[in-house]
């Protein structure tokens, strides 16, 4: 091949712009290739550059890492780093890498940095080991995800939705109150993993240094406790720190107020339908008032004699009873029948689907309209101790005690979870019961004891 003047600087730059004419190779631009300087390119060399840029091209667009990310994974194995920070008060700093858990769920790594401690306290070998203990448990696997997210927004996002769910709306609506008024005021910014147990033993401390009693302090722990448990069962939490604390005894509850017989019959004697009739149900039945004012007459069934309790009423909406034992069935007594059936022939709604004590428009009646409009100014007017709607619960409870009934009858009766609450909270003494019980005691220890009259006592010398 004849090369004319400047032939290799033609070879060199004549190769570089063959291959950029190479993919244009697919629209004919190649078949026109022309050489500068009177160069002459071989027909086997654009066949062999043809042939090679037509793979390199589809290639290079396939090239990427061999996990498919875009970016080099950071390897899970690390030592960490150890360094001292501070000019006049010197530290080691530990710094390492760890997963925490995002606010949508999904995992990121993340570097924490921590301070081990002072230079003066701690040597370089010391802190070190401190280092390779947190990092040991990464590398081990054994180290659980943190949670980022604050306990603000995990009670507002997560926990209040599950908790109308569940919950009453009584309940919920206590809840949420000790949230917004003592919880999430203070511990609202801390991150879930940050709520340690220390920190809920020092702000319930708190708490009660600022004079709050234990029973609202034990209410705090509840509600605290009952949100650091759905942190758990939504794995973002191992354990509950606030679970198990003691809080110490709480303030003995006042005593229950409960009329006796008479004062009962008095009651009932001055009192105006429909009150009347309601207190016979609740001194007669121990049900609760919200469950007597959702009574419907289909829950009646007059042949058998039975009250199906199966709705409330409570804060304006109906519901569901407060526990599953508290749905059951109350036999009524035959004159129990005769003041329902009395009442009944008094009401304009009687089917079915209608409230045995409603309005006259068919719907509820207010509890604290009752109390304050009827049954309290009645107690005012004939000299009776003002009790509330909750008390005839603890007159029934403490009559079926008097007249010789199990505490498990009365539990079944009342609709109690346990057995302790009925003998413990609802069953009182009357004063006339507990002094006949005194007599019994003593007519069987002595039943034949001599009475002396003070002349017939002797007196005698104690050697």
């Amino acid at each position: 091949m004849s090369r004319s003047h400047g032939c290799m600087r033609a070879l060199g730059s004549g190769l570089q712009n063959d291959y950029r004419v190479t993919a244009w190779a697919n629209t004919g631009d190649l078949t026109r290739l022309r050489c500068l300087h009177g160069w002459q390119p071989k027909a086997e060399m654009i066949t062999t550059m043809r042939e090679d840029l037509g793979t390199l091209t589809p290639d290079a667009g396939k090239c990427g890492r061999a996990n498919g990310k875009d970016t080099m994974a950071r390897p899970r194995y690390q030592d960490g780093s150890l360094f001292i920070r501070g000019k006049r008060t010197k530290v080691w700093v530990a710094r390492w890498r760890e997963d925490v858990i995002r606010e949508d769920g999904t995992l990121n790594r993340t570097q924490r940095t921590v301070v081990l401690g002072s230079i003066n306290e701690l040597s370089r070998r010391e802190a070190r080991s401190l280092l390779q203990k947190r990092v040991s448990e990464i590398n081990q696997g054994r180290h659980r995800a943190r949670p980022i997210m604050t306990l603000e927004k995990f009670a507002r996002d997560h926990w209040q939705a599950s908790a109308l769910l569940a919950l009453k709306p009584s309940s919920a609506s206590y809840y949420n109150f000790q949230l917004d008024k003592h919880v999430l005021p203070v511990l609202g910014p801390y991150r879930l993993c940050d709520v340690s147990r220390p920190v809920v033993q020092q702000f319930l401390l708190e708490r009660k240094r600022k004079g709050y009693s234990s029973s609202t302090v034990h209410g705090i722990r509840t509600t605290l406790g009952k949100v650091l448990q759905a942190a758990v069962e939504y794995g973002y939490l191992e354990i509950n720190p606030a679970r198990a604390i003691q809080i110490g005894e709480r303030e003995p509850k006042k005593e229950r107020k409960f009329f006796s017989p008479a004062q009962v019959r008095t009651l009932l004697t001055n009192l105006i339908e429909p009150c009347h009739t309601i207190v016979v149900v609740a001194v007669l039945t121990g049900m609760r008032i919200g469950e007597i004012l959702a009574l419907r007459w289909k829950r009646l069934d007059f042949l058998r004699g039975t009250i199906e309790v199966a709705e409330t009423f409570s804060n304006g909406r109906f519901g569901t009873p407060k526990t599953r034992s508290s749905r059951r069935v109350v036999p009524m007594s035959s004159s129990f029948q005769d003041a329902l059936a009395t009442h009944k022939l008094g009401c304009e709604r009687t089917r079915p689907e209608d409230l045995v004590f409603c309005t006259t428009k068919g719907t509820p009646l207010s509890p604290k309209n009752l109390y304050n409009r009827v049954l309290a100014p009645t107690c005012d007017r004939v000299g009776l101790p003002r009790i509330s709607w909750h008390s005839f619960r603890h007159t029934n409870a403490t009559l079926l005690g008097e007249v010789g009934e199990s505490v498990k009858t009365a539990q079944s009766l009342l609709g109690h979870s346990d057995l302790e609450t009925t003998l413990n909270t609802y069953m009182h003494a009357i004063p006339d019961s507990q002094r006949r019980a005194v007599e019994r005691v003593a007519g069987v220890l002595f039943p034949d004891v001599p009475k002396f009259s003070p002349d017939s006592k002797e007196t005698g010398r104690v050697n």
